[in-house]
């Protein structure tokens, strides 16, 4: 199952840098390392199984520049293959991107759908950034109660460690809330907009 969660996650990271622009399996290996933490280790043999798939299923097409005069012998190997995304992998990574389920803000996937929040919707967004919340809030309830029942017997350096990772835990708690609190008044300041306008607009009347 974590294997499957994984190769959804590395699609969707694909199919949304691709969305960018188009690159070769280096490229797009190192895009993958430094935009996506949470890639550092990935390697080929885990990118180029995801780009086969992609391939076989018309998401993503192959172009393999030729260099004027080289022989053909040579050409192939030198010749870098840039892959770009197709109509159906535009759809694809929509569809992608739509989703706000638990995968979407699980620890593997909320950092590829964050990472690609300017292409998704405002109401996905905020689903997202809610139930990431709310799983960390869960969390931070285990680590509290076993911080309770394990101080008094646990060395200094050990409750050092799980103090650390309260810490992280509340500290990304308070930066969703932020990110929420931003998302609910862009919310509300455009809807207000939106009625604002149709309020505004000439009404027709009738003969």
């Amino acid at each position: 199952m974590a294997g499957k969660k994984g190769a959804g996650v590395l699609e969707l990271a694909v199919l949304g840098l691709l969305h960018e622009s188009p690159m070769h399996g280096y490229e797009l290996r190192k895009r993958l390392n430094t935009l996506l933490g949470m890639f550092r280790a990935f390697s080929y043999g885990s990118l180029y199984p995801c780009l086969k798939q992609l391939l076989a299923k018309g998401l993503i097409v192959e172009d393999r520049p030729e260099e004027p005069g080289a022989p053909l012998a040579l050409q192939s190997r030198r010749s870098k293959i840039v892959y770009k995304l197709t109509a159906d992998g535009k759809e694809r990574l929509q569809q992608l991107l739509t989703e706000a389920g638990p995968a979407s803000w699980e620890d593997e996937g909320f950092g590829v759908h964050f990472a690609f929040f300017s292409h998704t919707r405002a109401d996905v967004r905020l689903r997202i950034l809610e139930g990431r919340r709310s799983r960390l809030e869960e969390r931070l309830e285990g680590v509290r109660a076993a911080l309770a029942r394990t101080r008094e017997r646990v060395d200094t350096y050990t409750l050092e460690l799980q103090n650390h990772g309260l810490e992280s835990v509340e500290r990304e708690v308070r930066w969703l809330n932020e990110l929420i609190g931003r998302e609910r008044a862009e919310q509300e300041l455009q809807a207000k907009t939106s009625q604002n306008t149709n309020q505004d607009m000439p009404r027709e009347t009738g003969r």
